[in-house]
């Protein structure tokens, strides 16, 4: 697995980077913080770690670039610690967010987790599956959603949020329990990121015209109605 760091502190890179070679991942350190988005397209990444604070650009300007061109799997790293930053990293398109100091282990324990719903042992299963309701049909592993003729590509977030929802209708889905799918650590995940992937889902529903509602169930949780049959 191909790792991208881009940290412009040099000694926390490199300590990231070795100790991901121990754990037999090859990270690779961006030096060229001009260029970002053109090293991450020079080469195949499995994922990507990014620093919010970065020289001429910041980080969330770089993942919404890669975000433009990939849905591969990212993490934030940063020593911002306010809950809007967490938000508008989310909004950016990431997957995670860890704030510095942290501990090597459970980096490493977001990125194997992270790894691991992306490309799970048994992806090659999982490559035929297609999840259907409607006119809508969603293919996991490609983030593919479809509908009424039209296609668009997802974040990881948003496809495990309606991968979730598709899975469980039309039963109501307790905040706890999509907290508990969707995030390894509840402590990064706060109301407002939750409703912010809720507001995105629901954005890139409507982009297909798809006849599916996100419906709040007040004191219970969120549930996915489909309109044709409401």
């Amino acid at each position: 697995m191909d790792i991208l760091i881009v940290e412009d502190d040099l000694k926390i890179a490199q300590q990231i980077q070795q100790h991901l070679t121990r754990y037999d991942y090859h990270g690779v350190i961006c030096e060229d913080f001009q260029n970002v988005l053109d090293l991450f397209c020079a080469q195949p990444f499995q994922l990507v770690l990014l620093d919010v604070n970065l020289p001429y650009f910041d980080g969330f300007y770089w993942c919404q670039k890669i975000r433009q061109v990939s849905q591969v799997p990212l993490i934030f790293l940063s020593s911002r610690d306010h809950p809007l930053d967490q938000v508008l990293a989310i909004e950016s398109g990431a997957d995670d967010y860890l704030t510095k100091p942290f501990a090597p282990e459970v980096l490493l324990a977001k990125i194997k987790g992270l790894l691991r719903r992306t490309y799970g042992e048994y992806q090659a299963f999982a490559k035929e599956r297609q999840l259907q309701l409607g006119p809508l049909s969603y293919q996991p592993e490609q983030l593919l959603v479809a509908c009424h003729g039209q296609e668009i590509l997802v974040t990881k977030r948003e496809g495990d949020l309606l991968e979730l929802f598709l899975s469980k209708y039309p039963q109501v889905i307790s905040r706890e329990e999509i907290l508990l799918s969707l995030w390894d650590d509840e402590q990064f995940v706060d109301d407002n990121t939750l409703s912010v992937n809720i507001t995105r889902l629901r954005k890139r529903l409507q982009e297909l015209a798809a006849p599916l509602t996100i419906q709040v169930v007040r004191k219970l949780g969120y549930r996915l109605l489909l309109e044709e049959s409401a």
